[in-house]
């Protein structure tokens, strides 16, 4: 941790932003659980009511989660991607499905023309897990293994704020791969098609066959909905 003792004035408004500096930082993931309240304060070389006043500010921007009995959680990386959240939480998959075809198909485009030798080696090794994870049947590794390809072709545009706003969606994306899947009844939708179109430099192919791949899965979507109950 790179925390330090806090100076005297506005003493909740440096605790605030040394927290959050720390999650956008990394150094507490998504999902992972924040040091416990005295560790914090001493630390900070703060009292316990000032690290309680800043985590109960963080928490009501979306930042963090108390669980009673349990610690506080990290849910989000910064007041965005929280409101993100918060807005994904009450969206239809068909809704959620429409915005990642918007920004996979721009991010394919962007890491064909930009792709390093090291973003193709994470894209293909992404992808050769991904493929594992599905015909050994392991739904939840394929659903991390999925999102994690998606996730490095982001990585590949070299766009730091397309970049940022895919992993704030990750966790409704997360969701929406598995709901996608379940729907697809094991019919898997190849994803080689667009790694191969990014390694070629071919950013029209790649954008095609990413759009085609999330065409595919709207349109199981849709079929499902369109169904009689």
């Amino acid at each position: 941790m790179t925390l330090r003792t806090a100076r005297r004035s506005s003493l909740v408004d440096q605790v605030i932003d040394q927290l959050r500096g720390e999650i956008a930082a990394g150094a507490w993931p998504v999902g992972g659980k924040i040091p416990p309240e005295p560790v914090l304060s001493e630390t900070l070389g703060v009292g316990r009511n000032t690290v309680r006043e800043a985590v109960r500010a963080l928490t009501h921007a979306g930042l963090l989660e108390s669980r009673q009995g349990d610690g506080t959680y990290v849910l989000a990386t910064s007041e965005m991607s929280g409101a993100v959240r918060r807005r994904l939480e009450t969206a239809e998959l068909i809704e959620i499905l429409e915005v990642r075809r918007g920004l996979e198909v721009e991010a394919a485009r962007l890491a064909a023309a930009r792709r390093t030798e090291a973003d193709i080696a994470a894209i293909a090794a992404a992808l050769a897990e991904r493929d594992a994870a599905w015909a050994a049947g392991e739904h939840a590794r394929f659903v991390e293994a999925d999102l994690a390809f998606h996730t490095a072709v982001v990585e590949a545009t070299h766009n730091q704020v397309l970049t940022d706003l895919y992993r704030d969606f990750a966790a409704t994306l997360r969701a929406s791969i598995g709901a996608a899947g379940n729907m697809l009844e094991h019919a898997d939708v190849p994803h080689g098609p667009i790694a191969s179109a990014i390694e070629a430099g071919d950013a029209p192919a790649a954008a095609l066959a990413t759009h085609s791949c999330l065409d595919q899965i709207l349109r199981s979507t849709e079929k499902r909905d369109a169904a009689p109950v």
